[in-house]
C-alpha cells in the first residue's frame, strides 16, 4: 500500500465520508488497514482495574477501516487522488499524485542501476 503514517487521507466511504483530511495514525496489516484520527470512532468497554482507566467504564477510540476506503490528500490539487511510484533521474523511488504528478515523497533511496530510466 502506498499510505504511510502521518499522510493526509480523505474518507471516500462509510459512515464517516467527507472532504476534509484527517491525519493517518497507524497502518495495519501490510497497508490493508488504516487508523485514522477522529475516524470510526467507537467505545470500548473496560472492567476495573484496566491500565487507561482504572475505575472501569469506556473508552473511546479509533478502530481500522480498509484502505480502499480512502484516498491520499494532494495538497497542491486539493483534493483525494491516486498514488503512482516512479523513478527520480537519481534511481530513488517515488510516490507521485496521480492527477497532476507532485512528489509525495521518497520511498526508497537511489540505486546506481535505475538512475536516468
Amino acid at each position: 500500500m502506498k499510505i504511510k503514517r502521518g499522510d493526509m487521507v480523505v474518507v471516500v466511504a462509510g459512515d464517516d465520508r467527507s472532504d476534509i483530511p484527517k491525519l493517518v495514525q497507524q497502518v495495519i496489516d501490510g497497508g490493508q488497514k488504516v487508523v485514522i484520527e477522529g475516524v470510526n470512532l467507537v467505545y470500548k468497554h473496560v472492567k476495573r482495574g484496566h491500565p487507561k482507566s482504572p475505575q472501569g467504564g469506556r473508552l473511546r477510540m479509533e478502530k481500522a477501516i480498509q484502505s480502499s476506503n480512502i484516498q491520499y490528500f494532494c495538497s497542491s490539487c486539493n483534493s483525494g487522488v491516486r498514488l503512482g511510484v516512479r523513478y527520480t533521474a537519481e534511481g530513488a523511488k517515488e510516490r507521485f499524485c496521480r492527477k497532476c504528478g507532485k512528489s509525495a515523497g521518497q520511498i526508497s533511496p537511489p540505486r546506481a542501476r535505475y538512475a536516468g530510466k
